[in-house]
């Protein structure tokens, strides 16, 4: 399975608004799910290391320049490596960043991480397999689960925007811990990763359990 398809989003919705009252009036609030994948696997997580820590326009900015500076309409392999660390850093990226872009440039370009099959791997390998390029951490991975292989049941429990979600939907006094947000989540399953999605749109469009404007 490497998309949403139509039928899985039906299903999904059957099952959470019966399974979740809450979730069952955010959707009702949000409407369609409109999630788009990020079918370009490289270009995916070199977002995902760019944009740690800094707002998503400068993220962009760097990212236009990047592209700029290795020539072409999307990222490359060989033309990031025929970059040293100066080169990159002149682009706005950290010191740090630029290893992590280097280090997961060099491990596809050598294919000891081939993103062409990812997509055969169940969730658990896959955040094995990502996790060893320098930069990737298990929340970068599940978003990529998410995002680009579209997998239906990925529970980031450490994700501070669903974790604030979970606090205003659920009129809870503080932000989850695992253990909460894992016992919140479980009527969730086996499509946490549509209701996470519906999670962060509540976060958008400020809403609360019972899909009122706060």
């Amino acid at each position: 399975m490497v998309s949403f398809s139509a039928q899985d989003i039906r299903a999904a919705h059957r099952h959470l608004r019966t399974e979740d009252p809450v979730m069952k009036a955010v959707i009702k609030k949000v409407g369609p799910f409109t999630l788009k994948l990020h079918r370009n696997r490289l270009h995916a997580l070199i977002r995902a290391i760019i944009s740690q820590q800094i707002s998503t326009a400068a993220a962009n900015t760097i990212l236009e320049r990047l592209l700029d500076a290795t020539g072409g309409n999307s990222f490359r392999t060989t033309a990031i490596l025929a970059h040293d660390e100066d080169s990159l850093r002149a682009l706005g990226i950290s010191r740090q960043k630029c290893r992590y872009l280097l280090d997961l440039c060099a491990q596809v370009e050598t294919g000891e991480l081939d993103l062409s099959r990812l997509h055969r791997m169940d969730d658990e390998s896959v955040i094995e397999t990502m996790t060893r390029v320098k930069g990737i951490g298990r929340w970068t991975a599940q978003m990529f689960l998410i995002f680009s292989l579209g997998r239906l049941d990925v529970l980031a429990t450490e994700d501070h925007g669903l974790k604030t979600a979970l606090m205003n939907l659920y009129h809870l006094e503080s932000l989850p811990n695992k253990t909460t947000f894992t016992e919140i989540a479980e009527p969730w399953k086996p499509y946490a990763s549509v209701a996470s999605w519906y999670c962060w749109r509540s976060l958008d469009l400020k809403l609360d359990a019972e899909g009122l404007s706060l």
